[in-house]
């Protein structure tokens, strides 16, 4: 099959992705839609599980990773409000498919990852789709981004986590910008619920907004395996 006909398959199964699993639940920010219609998740999904890149459910990706299901990188986007003022903290780079997503509706995006060989795989395929407003950083997501490179004001104005932790990190809120939202999957079981916390006067103000099912995130704040 040619290219062309490869594209023209994809970008179908992505509207119908839009209008059943997006649209279709409880995706109603026209910008969340509009990137979500945009970015091709065929590219960040790996060769043998092309043909299930916009179903609606996680995907193996590599390291005992995976892709998050089109619904949750929305929902999770959706309920970070961003405007394109933001600062980003992305915990959890992985296939880099959130990443991308971020990079549309943010002034700039901060992502860490444990597994340098997801964090060079996700630069690769961003910098063939011309991301640019995007910075990569090897390490403990736990412990957040590295102080010596933070943005100018030293606090991000949003914070996404997308791997379960037992607890919102304490050094991630720390460098939450005051009356900022974090968003992440919180919970030792298989089984999370799905936070989102506003920073104020120091502490964090936490809501759930559903159940999930998300990998461990491993680190000094996250779990040991």
């Amino acid at each position: 099959m040619c290219s062309r006909e490869n594209e023209d398959r994809y970008a179908r199964a992505r509207q119908w992705m839009l209008q059943r699993d997006l649209q279709g639940r409880d995706i109603t920010d026209p910008r969340v839609l509009k990137v979500m219609a945009e970015i091709r998740r065929e590219e960040f999904v790996p060769e043998a599980y092309l043909s299930q890149a916009y179903s609606d459910g996680p995907l193996p990706i590599s390291m005992g990773q995976t892709i998050s299901q089109p619904y949750i990188v929305a929902l999770m986007t959706q309920e970070l409000r961003l405007t394109h003022d933001c600062e980003v903290l992305e915990i959890g780079t992985g296939s880099g498919y959130q990443t991308a997503v971020l990079s549309k509706l943010a002034k700039r995006v901060y992502t860490v990852e444990q597994f340098s060989q997801l964090s060079e795989s996700a630069q690769a395929v961003l910098r063939m789709l011309g991301i640019d407003n995007v910075e990569f950083y090897v390490g403990d997501g736990s412990c957040g981004w590295p102080g010596f490179r933070l943005p100018p004001s030293g606090y991000f104005d949003r914070i996404m986590i997308t791997a379960a932790v037992p607890e919102m990190p304490e050094p991630l809120v720390e460098q939450l910008a005051e009356g900022g939202l974090i968003v992440g999957p919180v919970g030792s079981g298989t089984v999370q619920e799905l936070v989102v916390a506003r920073k104020r006067k120091g502490n964090i103000v936490e809501t759930v907004v559903c159940n999930c099912r998300f990998v461990k995130l491993l680190g000094k704040y996250g779990f040991e395996q």
